[in-house]
């Protein structure tokens, strides 16, 4: 985790890059906090849809796939 220093660091290269490359950087951010939203809703989704499967995969039939 980075402390409150790192973050003024960052901040500080930021400034100095022309602002094209400050586009970029902005750009980059907003991917990354898209992403990890995505993952969020796509692990949550999955988590919730645990138990309407539970009775699909929760089968005789299908037990020697539970190995693999």
């Amino acid at each position: 985790m980075q402390t409150q220093c790192q973050h003024k660091e960052l901040f500080n290269k930021i400034r100095k890059l022309p602002p094209e490359k400050v586009a970029v950087v902005d750009d980059f951010v907003e991917f990354l906090s898209h992403r990890d939203e995505k993952d969020s809703l796509v692990r949550t989704a999955g988590k919730l849809s645990e138990k309407s499967f539970q009775k699909v995969w929760g089968n005789q039939e299908d037990a020697e796939y539970d190995n693999l």
